[in-house]
């Protein structure tokens, strides 16, 4: 495909994407089906385009004076590419399969400095509703906070030092991908292969560092949550929203291998992949309890736990740099629901925490009324909790791991925050709560 006819499929599935409310995945899958002629390259250029048109929808459309995809297309080339007025009407002039030139209409809109005017939720990048709870959490810093989550994120991996060692895999990859892995100053167990838009994102799935079980594939906010926790060797610890099991992997080989976890969800599909990645990882001291119809599979837990794992069910808005259509199909009530999830498996997770042991409960959202909120009123329910000090928190982990953290992470009364401007990872939430009695 000639590089217009890329433009005029990215701005055809941004069309699809804004008017039917759609995933983008689906929306790019749809029209790879419908456009089979399109080649990898094609296909990889096209999907890059329109992922970052969507990190910067609002304010590529509001630059080029329109809401539509060619509207969002033109401003992306306009104020995030840096391209002149000349250069933006030369990369979609009137060739075959081209866009149509630009009217009198975008061409003045893209000739003003619109950004001057624009209002914070566009000039961030998020939705205009949100904009109350964002200001609450992040101040006079919301837009840098929230330019910093439209950025592409780079890819992460934790190394399984059940099998392996950091500096040995590190090799490992560097040989298989051709790419030297980065070392996050915040965690020894990271490694960060940084984007390379010219080569695409590797395949970790088919190296022989993954198939060995030396790495998984896990943003380094959700490896600090995991740690932060503190799941000690030989204690009992139940994961009570283990999902594909990436944090009971992660809190497996913090153990280890010793003491037992008990990994559950509630929904047995998001379950299923944990087996695999078990015995792929060589984690033995996990016991996966798939929920039965009629049955309550976790009766025997009850009081005995000494850690609680709580990976909670959230809007998701720390992960918008990965996964940036989402923040444009968030809807005011989902927030609303999301936290009567929350308070529920907060509920839940305390029949099994034994006294003297610990609730964490981790989010990969920023918002206080998905975080702070919560805690709050699990506390007023639950007199027997006190919040783990988050300075508590970062002592114990940079006393294990050697290293120090605690600049990167914003410390709240109830917890801590992570975000992409001030850590360098997604977006996420770690509170300790512990049981007196």
């Amino acid at each position: 495909m000639i590089p217009v006819a890329r433009i005029s499929a990215a701005i055809e599935i941004l069309d699809d994407i804004i008017d039917r409310r759609r995933p983008a995945a689906d929306a790019l899958k749809d029209w790879g089906l419908a456009h089979r002629f399109a080649g990898s390259k094609d296909r990889r250029a096209i999907g890059d385009l329109v992922f970052d048109a969507l990190r910067h929808r609002s304010s590529s459309a509001f630059a080029a004076g329109g809401e539509d995809g060619r509207a969002v297309v033109l401003g992306l080339f306009r104020l995030h590419r840096g391209r002149s007025i000349e250069d933006v009407e030369a990369a979609i002039r009137g060739e075959r399969f081209a866009p149509a030139p630009l009217d009198e209409a975008e061409r003045a809109a893209l000739s003003e400095d619109r950004m001057a005017s624009a209002p914070e939720w566009v000039r961030g990048d998020y939705p205009e509703w949100l904009a109350p709870q964002l200001h609450r959490i992040f101040g006079e810093d919301v837009i840098a906070e929230m330019q910093a989550l439209a950025m592409p994120a780079p890819l992460d991996l934790r190394v399984n030092t059940l099998k392996a060692e950091p500096d040995r895999v590190a090799a490992e990859l560097a040989s298989e991908l051709g790419r030297v892995p980065e070392r996050p100053a915040l965690s020894p167990l990271c490694l960060r292969l940084p984007l390379e838009p010219e080569r695409g994102e590797p395949h970790i799935a088919s190296t022989e560092s993954f198939l060995k079980g030396h790495i998984e594939i896990q943003d380094l906010g959700s490896q600090l949550a995991a740690e932060l926790a503190g799941a000690q060797s030989g204690t009992q610890v139940l994961d009570l929203c283990a999902g594909g099991g990436g944090k009971t992997l992660a809190l497996a080989a913090a153990m280890g291998n010793h003491g037992q976890i008990f990994a559950h969800d509630s929904d047995r599909r998001r379950l299923a992949p944990i087996h695999d990645r078990l015995a792929r990882a060589g984690v033995r001291n996990v016991q996966v309890r798939t929920p039965k119809p009629g049955s309550d599979v976790l009766d025997d837990l009850e009081g005995r736990m000494d850690l609680v794992l709580v990976d909670a069910p959230c809007t998701g808005t720390g992960t918008w740099r990965r996964n940036p259509d989402a923040k444009w199909r968030i809807r005011p009530g989902s927030l609303g629901d999301r936290n009567k999830d929350q308070d529920l498996v907060l509920a839940t997770a305390a029949r099994y925490v034994k006294p003297g042991g610990r609730l964490a409960y981790i989010t990969c959202s920023m918002l206080e009324e998905e975080n702070s909120d919560r805690i709050a009123a699990f506390l007023a329910a639950h007199s027997a909790y006190v919040v783990r000090p988050p300075a508590a928190l970062v002592d114990a982990f940079e006393s294990q791991a050697m290293i120090t953290v605690g600049g990167a992470m914003r410390p709240l009364e109830t917890g801590l925050l992570m975000t992409p401007r001030m850590s360098g990872t997604d977006g996420f939430f770690l509170s300790v709560l512990e049981r007196r009695g």
